[in-house]
């Protein structure tokens, strides 16, 4: 993604926006990681800190902002809603302010729970 300014141009990378993506939503109290649906056996697996951006995708718009889909997995008997709406709000804040791009969405698909 690029971002101009009368300065120059700024680029900054997918993997960027995806690790930091993952760092702010795992710092969301009731997520126990990022998620990943295994190719082979279909499973999905608890990823661990050093690839949590695996279990996150960026789309980049057409209007120079990015769209986010995370996949999560979370502690049993929390309150579904309330983590998603506080992952959304979360990772909206910190990727706008460390990157400087306008989050259009963030999707929090809840892959599994763990205890």
């Amino acid at each position: 993604m690029k971002l101009q300014t009368e300065k120059g141009e700024i680029r900054i990378s997918s993997e960027v926006f995806t690790n930091i993506t993952g760092a702010a939503a795992t710092n969301c109290y009731g997520v126990k990681g990022m998620a990943v649906r295994s190719a082979t056996d279909g499973l999905v697996h608890l990823l661990k800190r050093e690839s949590m951006g695996k279990g996150v995708k960026v789309y980049y718009n057409e209007d120079s902002t990015v769209s986010i889909e995370l996949h999560i997995i979370v502690e049993n008997g929390v309150n579904l809603v309330a983590v998603s709406r506080s992952i959304m709000s979360e990772v909206r804040y910190v990727v706008s302010k460390m990157t400087g791009f306008k989050v259009k969405s963030v999707d929090v698909c809840v892959d599994s729970m763990r205890v």
